[in-house]
């Protein structure tokens, strides 16, 4: 689902660039109201280098390649911190491994890392069912979902970008044939996500609880400093 430079005109990758960068400023600024606003760097580190690398795993679905994205992992477990995270990893994929590339740096994270805060949405929503379910389901729902819908949107925002823009000598029958085939080839992609991001999640909420607290319940960092304070004289 990346563009790769000179597919899309100039125009749109201005586009990209001022919407992404809107959308960059209002991150940090939702995650400067955090306690710790620093808190999540390390996660948000691990999980930008997880969604680096996975897209150089390649599976072939005949007649194109498709790769996880990860976009909805990120947007369960990172929050806004999410597209933070995928502008860097889309920056160094396109450094490093020529996916996309630097023109058109701010299409492919408005393609990616938008949906992934529709991920989260998706995620927090389901925290608010019914308190008589484990919470194995209800994080494992809530990973599903996030995956379903950042996937899916993103695949949607892929297909509507071409749509739009490719050129218009193209053969129309040509066009309608890729673009089917390439949303039927998305399809068991965008369910893999789902349940990929349903078993991480699940097994996140199992073994380390605490990388899945929203960072507005974590504690301000005068208090953990203070409790840091009170465990090492005690």
């Amino acid at each position: 689902m990346h563009i790769p430079d000179g597919f899309v005109p100039t125009q749109v990758c201005l586009a990209g660039y001022g919407l992404s960068g809107l959308l960059t400023w209002h991150c940090l600024r939702r995650v400067k109201r955090y306690p710790n606003p620093t808190a999540q760097v390390p996660k948000a580190a691990l999980l930008a280098a997880a969604f680096f690398v996975v897209s150089s795993i390649q599976i072939p679905v005949p007649p194109v390649s498709l790769h996880l994205v990860l976009n909805g992992l990120l947007g369960a477990v990172l929050g806004y911190y999410s597209f933070l995270a995928i502008l860097v990893g889309l920056f160094f994929q396109a450094l490093f491994l020529g996916h996309g590339g630097l023109t058109v740096l701010g299409v492919n994270a408005m393609i990616i890392g938008f949906p992934a805060l529709l991920g989260h949405g998706a995620f927090q929503l389901s925290q608010r069912l019914p308190g008589s379910l484990p919470d194995a389901a209800r994080y494992g729902f809530g990973g599903f979902m996030a995956g379903i819908v950042a996937t899916g949107t993103a695949v949607a925002i892929f297909i509507g970008l071409l749509v739009t823009t490719v050129p218009a000598e193209l053969n129309v029958a040509t066009e309608r044939t890729a673009l089917i085939v390439l949303g039927i080839a998305h399809g068991p992609v965008i369910l893999v996500e789902g349940i990929f991001a349903a078993m991480m999640v699940t097994f996140l909420q199992r073994v380390k609880p605490e990388l899945l607290l929203s960072p507005r319940q974590s504690a301000p960092r005068g208090k953990q400093l203070e409790e840091n304070s009170y465990a090492t004289d005690g």
